[in-house]
């Protein structure tokens, strides 16, 4: 286990340093440079800008440059938004953890449910309760970020008045938790969104261990439905969900910028499609490095919680 947490390990931090390399050469090659990707295209005199490039190190050689880079985003420097006059790790500091909690609510929900659906559809398997559950589930996947979105605030925030129509609008991530009435429709958008996948997942792993030598073994002995179902099935069909949250952050988050931004929910990812907008390229670069950093500790985390359930997979 050891030597494959090792060899894990050492591809995240590759993998992390050819992101590195790549964001630092986006900023490079975009249209005159980094100085009026960091500035912006507003006027600016000839000694200001020659100023900005002797003080931020652009007249170096690239190597000295990239390394220079790579120090800052090890102490925590992201850059600094000259539009939004803040440093990119304070606008993240203040909205990261808003983010995070609407994406690890709604991956929470859609595990509980999808593992609870997918055990349900695994024990009755081709009968109506299987085809509701897979048509339901498969509906709300098939949409839409935003289309799906739209219809919830439509229905259950204009027409019901069930919820508000914004998410939570503190300055603080603690408005997540004293206005939890603003938190339901992101979230139940997002988990709706994911919880097809999951449910899928667990169905398909449940089936393939049922038909397993040591189930039948296990209910030979005489091992209750419960017993079987809980300690035998439950854990070996976790493995593919394991992998499954890690490969879907990527997507998670970018179903959380639509999210953001039809709920109006002030976090990272609002604040990227603003940037956008306004081309504020630190910003998108930072959150192009934070978002892929997350990306692959997920990943490798995952690969990690595998082989334990599954030691077969160290051997690889």
């Amino acid at each position: 286990m050891l030597a494959y947490a090792i060899r894990r390990v050492v591809q995240a931090v590759l993998a992390l340093l050819l992101l590195t390399l790549l964001t630092f050469f986006l900023l490079h090659l975009l249209p005159g440079g980094p100085v009026v990707g960091i500035l912006g295209h507003q006027r600016v005199s000839a000694l200001a800008k020659r100023q900005f490039i002797i003080e931020n190190g652009y007249n170096k050689p690239l190597v000295v440059q990239y390394l220079d880079y790579l120090r800052k985003l090890l102490h925590g420097n992201l850059g600094f938004s000259y539009k939004a006059n803040q440093s990119v790790d304070s606008l993240f500091a203040n909205d990261l953890p808003k983010s995070l909690i609407l994406v690890g609510s709604a991956t929470l929900f859609a595990l509980l449910l999808g593992i609870g659906t997918g055990l349900l559809q695994a024990i009755r398997a081709n009968h109506i309760e299987d085809h509701l559950i897979t048509g339901g589930t498969f509906f709300v996947y098939a949409m839409p970020d935003f289309f799906l979105a739209q219809i919830v605030v439509e229905v259950l925030a204009i027409h019901l008045h069930w919820f508000p129509v914004e998410g939570p609008q503190g300055p603080t991530w603690t408005s997540c938790f004293t206005q939890w009435r603003s938190m339901v429709l992101p979230v139940g958008t997002l988990t709706g969104l994911s919880l097809a996948g999951f449910s899928r997942y667990v169905r398909s792993s449940a089936l393939d261990v049922f038909g397993q030598d040591f189930i039948r073994t296990a209910r030979a002995k005489g091992a209750s439905n419960g017993r079987v179902l809980w300690a035998h099935t439950l854990r070996n069909s976790l493995g593919p969900i394991v992998t499954l949250v890690g490969l879907s952050l990527p997507g998670l988050f970018a179903g959380a910028f639509i999210i953001e931004d039809v709920f109006n929910y002030p976090g990272i990812g609002l604040l990227t499609l603003n940037a956008t907008y306004n081309q504020d390229y630190p910003i998108i670069l930072g959150t192009t490095i934070l978002l892929g950093f997350l990306t692959i500790v997920g990943n490798l985390f995952a690969d990690l919680g595998y082989a334990w359930l599954d030691p077969r997979v160290r051997i690889t």
